[in-house]
């Protein structure tokens, strides 16, 4: 119980905005895990990684990023929900592993209400629809045409069953009534290459997945899955611009910690973690990719169970299934 004191007091100056990191023995006192359940290089990486940067930066607080893909999430979701509570050890989680998901697979070894305790909501952005830059698809309706042409030859590549790729890539084909072949990667790290050799004819990935990509040139984006053009991407067509609607598809993310973790340890982070995001250059970097996002558990608790709903109601009407 050593310093439990320390914590409660540490949660009521976070409650009213007074310095934290005056409180004596404040956590955190060790290196943090911070649990990314994809590859390096991805958008979630990228996230999780800038945030955790610029809290190193003002606190010096020390982070260790340990990326474990597989099964969209999933792997690195399990981890974290069966890890230590004790505030040294966290995960970014997102859209798919924690709303799609639990609606998707028969089975999960994590229930994502239960078994975590939000620290706060980071990013929500759009899916990119992108080809090899030597791609013949100049425009989303090139790539319907070919779908068309060629029914079930194509593939749209995703990082993993249960994305907001996938899914998204799922309300397309019902949109434009074509048929694609499903190709589930570990992360983009794993699909760049073959997307980039021409073994695969499209990627669906979030826009700060595709934006290294395109600003080497390597890649195009026909389209994006919100409802309005995305500032850093101003060129590029909404789906529903490009004349398919009902596919608007965003992915937002968060961390979380395991539930059970003392609640001054939560509100701490969350609070440097909302101090972070509110800096009017890290809302003007997120708002270039996507929307902006209200920080803090409370909001993020609510769109977790919000969207829980909403995308159960799509993996229903879709009829899509993984055991």
């Amino acid at each position: 119980m050593k310093g439990l004191g320390s914590y409660y007091l540490l949660a009521a100056c976070c409650a009213v905005g007074e310095a934290c990191a005056a409180v004596p023995g404040a956590y955190p006192e060790k290196t943090i895990r911070l649990i990314v359940p994809f590859t390096p290089g991805g958008g979630t990486d990228i996230l999780a990684r800038m945030v955790a940067n610029e809290l190193t930066k003002a606190h010096g607080w020390q982070f260790v990023f340990d990326n474990r893909p597989g099964a969209a999430g999933n792997l690195g979701l399990d981890l974290a929900a069966k890890a230590v509570p004790d505030g040294y050890t966290m995960v970014i989680g997102q859209t798919s592993n924690l709303a799609v998901n639990p609606n998707l697979y028969a089975k999960l070894p994590y229930d994502p209400v239960r078994d975590f305790a939000p620290v706060s909501l980071i990013s929500s952005m759009p899916v990119a629809l992108m080809v090899w830059a030597k791609s013949p698809y100049q425009k989303l309706g090139d790539l319907i045409d070919a779908a068309k042409a060629k029914p079930a030859e194509l593939t749209f590549a995703t990082t993993g069953n249960g994305t907001i790729g996938h899914l998204s890539g799922e309300l397309l084909q019902r949109a434009a009534n074509v048929k694609f072949i499903h190709v589930p990667y570990k992360g983009a790290a794993v699909a760049f290459p073959d997307l980039l050799g021409g073994r695969i004819t499209v990627f669906n990935a979030s826009v700060e997945t595709a934006l290294p990509q395109v600003q080497g040139g390597t890649i195009r984006v026909l389209a994006v899955t919100s409802a309005n053009r995305v500032p850093v991407l101003k060129n590029v067509p909404t789906v529903a611009e490009s004349g398919y609607r009902g596919v608007e598809a965003s992915t937002w993310f968060g961390y979380l910690m395991p539930a059970r973790t003392p609640e001054a340890i939560v509100a701490r982070m969350s609070a440097e973690t909302t101090r972070v995001l509110n800096r009017a250059d890290m809302r003007e970097r997120l708002s270039s990719v996507g929307e902006q996002v209200t920080p803090g558990p409370q909001a993020f608790a609510a769109l977790l169970k919000a969207d829980l709903a909403k995308w159960g109601k799509i993996v229903r009407e879709a009829g899509l299934k993984v055991e």
